[in-house]
């Protein structure tokens, strides 16, 4: 590579972007089925598309242990965000705020079970992400406040059915608990840093976005909206999103402790520039 600051930074970007995708694998993987068996499954198959999408993702939650490409710390947690994003999924689909509109063998209730594996997704990407960025913070918030926040937003969840919904209460206590935190991450040589809270909003988009692909291959519906033909997505939903993912990212908290970013190394993210490999 040319020793000039521009493909230093271009290159840079480009690791940024590799990076962030191998941190989307599971959920990179999840939506590439989503697609592939919305136009490609067959529709009389004598294994429903369901019960095919909860197998494919046993076997690449699977595989994934194996190669170690997770530990088997992170699948403890994806697990238990598996669990809780079943047990509100059994529930919000009781109440009808959203369907799943085809017929399966490997459900409970009105929820089939590949649908836990939607939260299993958010939870290993924040998992692969915090090693592949090495992850540190300034100012980051106590951890027994996030898990008390994020059991009012789980509650919440609930809650909002009987006409006693906090969620801006919630929003608020967020921005209360990371408005002065910031993330150093690491993509090449440099350290990069970004407020806490917009890193968050980002990752909450991303979500909302594969929410649109989901709905779009029905696999999932919002009657209200889409019943009777897809529309996009509520832009509303990007605060339930965020709110899920504080519940994830407090989850992931629990067996990486955040990092504190020295003051030396503060000040190498500010005055330092790329450095480029001969290769």
């Amino acid at each position: 590579m040319a020793r000039q600051r521009w493909t230093a930074w271009l290159y840079e970007l480009l690791r940024f972007g590799v990076k962030q995708g191998w941190a989307c694998l599971f959920g990179g993987i999840a939506v590439a089925l989503m697609i592939a068996t919305y136009r490609f499954y067959p529709a009389n198959a004598a294994l429903a598309r369901y019960d095919f999408l909860f197998l494919c993702m046993v076997a690449v939650q699977a595989a994934l242990l194996a190669s170690r490409l997770e530990t088997l710390e992170e699948a403890k947690v994806i697990l238990i965000y598996h669990l809780v994003g079943t047990a509100m999924e059994l529930f919000k689909t009781k109440v009808g705020s959203w369907i799943y509109p085809e017929p399966n063998f490997f459900r409970i209730g009105g929820v089939p079970l590949f649908s836990g594996f939607m939260y299993s997704c958010i939870g290993s990407y924040l998992c692969r992400a915090w090693r592949l960025f090495d992850f540190r913070f300034t100012h980051h918030p106590r951890r027994v406040y996030l898990i008390a926040l994020s059991l009012a937003i789980y509650a919440n969840f609930f809650i909002d059915h009987y006409g006693f919904d906090l969620r801006l209460v919630l929003f608020a206590a967020a921005a209360l608990l990371f408005f002065r935190t910031t993330i150093h991450f690491k993509v090449w040589h440099a350290d990069r840093s970004m407020p806490l809270l917009l890193g968050l909003v980002l990752v909450s988009l991303f979500i909302w976005l594969s929410e649109n692909i989901g709905t779009y291959t029905r696999t999932w519906l919002y009657p209200s909206q889409q019943q009777h033909g897809w529309s996009m997505v509520s832009p509303g939903k990007l605060g339930s999103w965020f709110l899920l993912l504080i519940i994830s990212y407090t989850l992931v908290s629990l067996i990486n402790a955040p990092r504190v970013m020295a003051a030396r190394g503060r000040a190498r993210a500010v005055l330092s520039k790329p450095k480029v490999e001969m290769v």
